[in-house]
């Protein structure tokens, strides 16, 4: 994943291997766009003015082994202004996307394996379900309500996220990858009168309390490991669709998926499946 990274001056060397981590960048770049939320207008604010600076220390502290020294940035995105909202606040972006697309393809990839082995409810989980079904193809048979269903939730999560951020919005000087409180809606969610009388038993961020308890030592370590695990997760996600999709593509993953070349897999809502037919 793009390190949404440092000043061109602090680039990587360049190796004679970069071509195909230029690719790599490349494939990694598609998920950090994915979530475009409007942004506040730019403040300079002194926490906003750090964002390079985190971002140095945060590649510091998370060193690697792939052969460059610095921060890998090849595509210059930490010199990028999004929108016209500033370069901190495109830093700001950039982090916060990587994080949440990180935790979905972990949940993505870890789904996908556990499906594709067959595991599942006891129950029937949907009509029509039929087993020995790879992922897409479970997909594809859902009825097509059940998957804007999907999409509504994310799209509740997400402007709850944007509208209601813990503290300062991510691209004003706020943390990347936080989620507001659902088990204790801050007070402006609260007022809005869009926080449901049932109230949530457990946070989306953090759903156990564990993180809160931690030394800020541990924290950032955790954060490391997030970062490395999600952006390990997104390529795995991504090679596994690929693979089925190309047959070949991926050689490690070649015999050990259901290929399905005729499938869109990258268009979940093709055929009858658009809002038209949700009924």
């Amino acid at each position: 994943k793009i390190e949404a990274s440092a000043p061109r001056s602090q680039t990587a060397t360049k190796s004679t291997t970069m071509a195909p981590r230029l690719a790599i960048a490349a494939l990694c770049a598609v998920p950090a766009l994915g979530f475009l939320a409007p942004s506040p207008a730019p403040a300079a604010t002194v926490a906003m003015r750090g964002a390079k600076e985190d971002l140095i220390k945060l590649q510091t502290n998370n060193p690697s082994a792939q052969g460059w020294e610095g921060i890998w940035d090849p595509l210059g995105c930490a010199d990028f202004d999004f929108w016209g909202i500033g370069n901190e606040a495109t830093i700001g972006y950039l982090r916060h996307a990587e994080i949440k697309h990180g935790r979905v393809a972990m949940a993505a990839f870890v789904g996908y394996c556990v499906q594709a082995n067959g595991i599942h409810f006891p129950w029937t989980p949907y009509p029509g379900f039929t087993e020995g079904l790879s992922p897409p193809e479970q997909w594809a048979a859902l009825p097509p309500v059940a998957k804007w269903q999907f999409f509504v939730y994310i799209g509740i999560l997400e402007a709850l996220g944007e509208c209601f951020p813990a503290g300062e919005h991510y691209a004003l000087g706020g943390k990347p990858g936080v989620f507001p409180s659902l088990k204790e809606p801050n007070e402006q969610m609260a007022s809005c009168g869009v926080y449901p009388f049932h109230g949530f038993p457990l946070d989306l961020f953090d759903p156990f309390g564990t993180v809160a308890k931690l030394s800020e030592e541990k924290k950032e370590r955790g954060l490391r490991v997030e970062v490395n695990n999600g952006r390990l997760a997104m390529l795995g996600i991504i090679g596994f669709l690929s693979e089925q999709k190309v047959p070949g593509s991926v050689p490690w993953l070649t015999g050990l998926v259901k290929t399905l070349p005729d499938m869109e897999t990258m268009g979940p809502f093709v055929g009858t499946d658009g809002v038209a037919n949700i009924f």
